[in-house]
């Protein structure tokens, strides 16, 4: 396995200060690598939240050369987007998070599939495939234990009777029923048998209507890769697709043989000496042990960098790698991390000059893993989060670049 992707300076453009560097080829080796973890299921690559920061069309057309054949987004506009871009052909596309007045007719003439999560979006969806001439593509949500977004056990009977007189009439199809996991993370929770068994009651309901919906679906990317038992007649991975791991408490990416795709890297702005006993940054959580060399990297909380990763003298700020080949080490965020910017304690030594690349997370197994650069898991570490939260919140003005012997953006 790579441990990164990172580049040479001499690859990032003279006069930017950072950029999202992202691996197509990562992400379309990804999926296939999680179609052999469900071989006996087809396979949704979920590319909502602009593909969880990576470009939602470019990752969109990765999975779907790495074997996808569904894709799933959250809003209206991710699917309208998506097949405004060319994502035609085979692929199906599901949105999943409506609300009342979504345009309807608009995804039933785009050829999306809608889900009907809620008693009131059956008529919406109805009066949409009415307005658009052609029968809408319906998957049901059932909520079986999230408590989120689905149709409650109560409301499911009167919900399933609806669709089958609209699926009588030619206004709807059923093609889908599905759910969603609330602690797939915790392979062996019993949570997941329970919404397992809900699941299938549910299916069952559908069924008895008169109803064959086509798929069935409930595995996210940590049941995709650790509970079989659910993976039904599709899997609906997000976060794997991507190279990270679901489950990082039991592995790496490089276990279940992903490799992260995003690398994110910056130009130093500004290297200086400082004398011992110099506060850094705002409110000064951070004070020079010694005389030391200090390096700034021109990213911060504007462009997704999370404030939870400031550094204090016990050296727990968000990892940064700095250096080449065996130079290469490891640093931490020395203080807050501000708006557009977060300082580094090079040490004394330092040999790094303005210009030079820093690398806050990249294609690595992790820096708990023995690897010299960051991953987006030691970064959610080192915030107090998930590093679903990590990739999708790095900003605009971060521009991504696309890498990939054969997949174009």
């Amino acid at each position: 396995m790579r441990e990164s992707l990172t580049v040479s300076s001499s690859d990032l453009a003279p006069g930017a200060p950072a950029r999202a560097v992202v691996d197509l080829d990562a992400i379309r080796d990804n999926v296939r690598a999680l179609r052999d973890h469900a071989p006996s299921s087809d396979l949704m690559a979920v590319v909502k939240a602009d593909g969880y920061g990576h470009g939602m069309v470019p990752a969109a057309r990765a999975a779907l050369a790495g074997g996808a054949t569904w894709l799933g987004v959250a809003t209206a506009h991710e699917a309208l987007a998506l097949r405004a871009s060319g994502v035609t052909g085979d692929a199906r596309v599901l949105v999943w998070l409506l609300v009342p007045g979504a345009p309807f007719a608009d995804l039933v003439r785009a050829d999306v599939d809608v889900t009907v999560a809620a008693p009131w979006s059956v008529d919406e969806v109805a009066a949409g495939a009415r307005e658009a001439g052609r029968p809408a593509r319906v998957h049901l949500k059932v909520d079986t234990g999230l408590s989120r977004n689905g149709v409650t056990p109560a409301d499911l009977p009167g919900v399933v009777r609806r669709l089958a007189t609209l699926e009588a009439s030619g206004e709807v199809r059923v093609v889908g029923v599905f759910s969603h996991l609330a602690c797939a993370d915790e392979p062996g929770h019993p949570s997941v048998a329970r919404q397992a068994a809900a699941f299938d009651d549910a299916a069952r309901a559908v069924a008895a209507a008169g109803l064959r919906p086509e798929v069935r679906h409930l595995a996210n990317s940590a049941a995709t890769l650790t509970a079989p038992e659910v993976h039904h007649d599709l899997v609906r991975p997000g976060i794997a697709v991507y190279g990270l791991s679901p489950v990082p408490q039991l592995g790496p990416p490089g276990a279940y043989g992903l490799r992260p795709a995003m690398t994110l890297e910056a130009r130093l702005g500004n290297v200086k000496a400082v004398p011992a006993g110099e506060g850094v940054s705002y409110g000064h959580l951070y004070t020079t042990p010694r005389d030391t060399v200090l390096g700034l990297v021109p990213l911060g909380y504007a462009d997704g960098i999370p404030r939870h990763a400031s550094g204090g003298s016990a050296g727990v700020g968000g990892p940064v790698a700095v250096g080449s080949g065996d130079a290469r080490r490891v640093l931490r965020i020395a203080g807050r991390v501000c708006m557009d910017q977060v300082v580094l304690d090079l040490g004394p030594d330092a040999t790094e000059r303005p210009g030079d690349v820093a690398t806050l997370f990249g294609a690595s197994e992790g820096v708990a893993h023995g690897a010299t650069v960051p991953n987006a898991q030691d970064w959610a570490e080192a915030a107090g989060t998930i590093s679903y939260e990590i990739v999708t919140r790095i900003g605009a003005r971060v521009p991504r670049t696309y890498a990939g012997k054969d997949v174009q953006p």
